[in-house]
């Protein structure tokens, strides 16, 4: 039985819903009866021309069908999938030319110059000093090798036994590209790297495991960790405060891997954000009030979304007269202020004993007479160690976690304490979340590879035994352009904020209210 209440094939010979033929004038147009006793024939509405007629109303199929850009979009999307289904792409990268030629005297020449070099001498000098030192050396083994260079290949040939000497062999080169944000080393054979949001292939490799191993090993040696087959694993930093993360076999498979996430030289703020389309303008405004009145702000996003990059741009917003304490395992997060002094957890001792966790060094913190705590990440128990910093007299302190959304945000922050061994019911945590969090900032990757502030959310309290939340922004997606980026606007939900009164103390109600309806 069809959806109009008869059985198909019965009842008169219509055509089927939807599959009428196009209309024309001549098929609408009755024939003209006689005239009776020749009387005069007033003219019938149907009697016109069938010209005008089809001018008028055109048939069906000479319109544009709506649906054609739709199906135009699913063949693309279909096409996609087998291009990527029928694709092998390689996954290590071959020097060609210039770049192999070099790396291959290199390997003739590192051991020649090794033995002439003494290595405590030549850790006492800078890349400079030591390039100067070395260029009669090197062209000693090059005559010794019978081996002829230009002036081009000769720099190239220093600069690349030096930064294997003193500094992080290939890595050099990718650590010095300002437009690379993220290295991920996966074995000696292959390296990616994040450009503008993508990832691609760099033209890098190691000689093999070994050299490959050292070079992590000098990395967390510079702050004081170790990385080894008994500590497989290590976070540490480098100098510009880019992070770093180590494993090595035999937890990786495929050798020593390498992760580091570097950062701007040029200190991130809340109008740079702006400007790169991360936020609109009164969500600017909104957040550097949020920073200045002192509220409680939570970052929460995925990994890589920009947590750490937000956190650093609202602490410009901090009075320079407050002492601001950080807390880390890996000290990454600069900020912007005069009185910061950043703490760092440490990792245990070969006997396994020594550690400092953060919620040690967060009750500790709170005897160094801080006016805010920030901590770069929470994963644990010391999220209630943070809420109570929160409560008692410690406004305006911030942190990040990683959830997908704020309400998530909130159910994870519950979970991360009654992972703890703190014996209270789950109706007291909520309470206290409610009671501590402010603002929840929400900062996602979308698949353009472009990084957006897509919800600021503020909690307003508990209604029965659940944490009450109201948007203030959120970005909605609207289309994307010809070159796949998305392109959306910041919804503003017109509502008067709750915490319009902590803006008050500071003087900031009156913008805070305008920017958010």
């Amino acid at each position: 039985m069809s959806a109009f209440g008869k059985k198909p094939g019965l009842g008169s010979n219509r055509g089927s819903f939807g599959m009428a033929k196009p209309m024309s004038g001549a098929a609408i147009r009755p024939a003209s009866r006689a005239p009776i006793n020749n009387e005069p024939q007033a003219p019938s509405p149907f009697d016109i021309e069938k010209d005008d007629f089809d001018s008028q109303f055109p048939a069906i199929d000479s319109l544009e069908i709506a649906d054609k850009p739709e199906i135009s979009k699913n063949e693309e999307a279909l096409n996609r999938l087998a291009e990527r289904s029928n694709t092998t792409v390689s996954g290590s990268h071959e020097s060609e030319g210039f770049e192999a030629s070099v790396h291959k005297i290199k390997e003739q020449v590192l051991p020649r110059l090794l033995e002439r070099v003494d290595p405590e001498a030549a850790a006492s000098l800078n890349k400079e000093e030591l390039t100067e030192e070395f260029r009669p050396i090197i062209l000693e083994v090059l005559a010794e090798l019978k081996l002829t260079l230009n002036r081009r290949e000769q720099f190239a040939l220093e600069k690349v036994l030096v930064d294997e000497l003193l500094g992080f062999g290939p890595l050099e080169e990718l650590l010095n590209d300002p437009e690379i944000s993220d290295i991920m080393v996966n074995g000696p054979q292959q390296t990616y790297i994040e450009k503008g949001g993508k990832l691609v292939l760099a033209p890098i490799q190691f000689r093999d495991e070994s050299h490959l191993l050292q070079i992590a090993q000098r990395i967390v040696n510079q702050v004081g960790r170790r990385v080894d087959q008994t500590s497989p694993l290590a976070d540490a930093r480098l100098k510009d405060g880019s992070r770093v993360n180590v494993i090595v076999p035999p937890l990786s498979l495929r050798g020593t891997a390498i992760s580091i996430r570097k950062f701007s030289e040029k200190p991130i703020t809340l109008d740079m954000l702006k400007g790169f389309g991360s936020m609109n303008e009164k969500m600017c405004t909104a957040l550097k009030i949020a920073g200045a009145s002192r509220m409680n702000i939570v970052i929460s996003g995925g990994t890589g979304s920009g947590k750490t990059t937000m956190l650093n741009a609202l602490s410009k917003m901090i009075d320079p007269g407050e002492r601001v304490l950080t807390i880390e395992d890996a000290a990454e997060l600069r900020l912007q202020q005069p009185h910061w002094l950043p703490l760092e957890t440490r990792p245990p001792n070969l006997e396994g004993k020594g550690a400092i966790t953060i919620g040690d060094l967060v009750k500790n913190a709170l005897r160094m007479r801080p006016d805010r705590i920030i901590l770069g990440e929470i994963r644990g128990a010391e999220c209630f160690d943070l809420l109570a910093a929160m409560n008692t007299g410690h406004d305006g302190s911030m942190c990040t976690l990683h959830a997908n959304s704020p309400r998530e945000c909130l159910g994870r922050m519950e979970n991360m304490i009654l992972m703890g061994d703190i014996k209270i019911p789950k109706e007291a945590i909520s309470r206290q979340i409610a009671e501590s969090v402010d603002i929840i900032v929400q900062v996602k990757r979308l698949r353009d590879g472009s990084r957006r502030t897509t919800q600021v959310t503020e909690v307003i309290g508990m209604e029965g035994d659940v944490i009450v939340t109201q948007d203030l922004f959120k970005f909605e997606y609207q289309d994307e352009d010809a070159d796949g980026k998305i392109i959306g606007d910041w919804v503003g939900n017109s509502v008067r904020p709750y915490t319009l009164e902590k803006a008050r103390q500071y003087g900031f109600d009156q913008p805070y209210l305008e920017a958010c309806l």
